[in-house]
């Protein structure tokens, strides 16, 4: 039977407050606290970052650092506990309701973000997603210490992979596209993918975006926050990447 439409979602401050990465650090860290130490490694990373000598990417690389060792198998259990008893609680309650809607409504439901694969997969397995578009890893097994990134599904690149992974979206029209897809997303990093939709929303925008989106039309949606602003944010992910963070909201 041919879906009646296609929702695209971002992940991370989209369909929840956070970041994932650190956010899954954190998990990780509940459970083994020494693993904290391995921050240690990243350390000159961080800084070589900040002064912008190394790349992003390379510095997310020596971020998974604090994997080093794991079993493969026991990541996974980490990725499928994470995803069910972490991210699912911290999940907006609107964006849910959206998600349910379009389900109940016959669209084909894509999660497309740049989080890596080892844990963003349990996730949209989750959600109940019918696709999931991600960063891609080499994690090796037991985990190295800086684990290879084959593809970083980020900015343009999520629309190309999209494609392949969904090819029949390639073949609709762009009159076909306004009339059934949907995208969400809050960053303006996200422009291809809201673009690609009919109908986009954008989740708490910064200024320029949420510009952007009132001159598109787009809808706009703001979701209550458990913390205030980037330093807020910034804040919560300094505790998350120190595993003292909740796991889940506190009722």
């Amino acid at each position: 039977m041919k879906p009646k439409g296609y929702a695209l979602f971002d992940l991370d401050h989209t369909l929840l407050p956070h970041d994932t990465q650190a956010l899954f650090c954190n998990w990780v860290l509940k459970q083994h606290r020494w693993r904290v130490l391995l921050h240690l490694v990243f350390l000159p990373f961080g800084v070589l970052r900040a002064l912008r000598l190394i790349s992003t990417l390379r510095a997310k690389r020596a971020f998974l650092g604090y994997l080093a060792g794991l079993s493969r198998k026991r990541l996974d259990q980490l990725a499928l506990t994470f995803a069910e008893k972490s991210v699912v609680p911290w999940a907006y309650p609107d964006l849910m309701d959206e998600l349910e809607r379009h389900r109940a409504e016959g669209r084909v439901l894509i999660l497309n973000t740049a989080s890596p694969d080892f844990y963003a997969r349990a996730i949209a397995d989750a959600f109940g997603f019918d696709h999931c578009i991600c960063t891609r890893t080499v994690m090796g097994d037991p985990i190295h210490l800086h684990p290879q990134i084959a593809t970083n599904n980020k900015h343009e690149a999520k629309i190309p992979a999209m494609l392949h992974r969904v090819p029949e979206l390639g073949e609709l029209s762009e009159d076909d596209r306004n009339d059934t897809c949907w995208a969400y997303s809050d960053s303006a990093a996200d422009l291809p993918l809201l673009r690609f939709g009919g109908s986009a929303v954008v989740i708490h925008p910064s200024p320029k975006l949420a510009t952007l989106a009132i001159r598109n039309e787009w809808s706009l949606i703001h979701p209550k926050r458990p913390y205030r602003g980037r330093i807020g944010n910034a804040l919560a992910m300094l505790r998350q990447v120190l595993g003292i963070y909740p796991v889940k909201p506190v009722a």
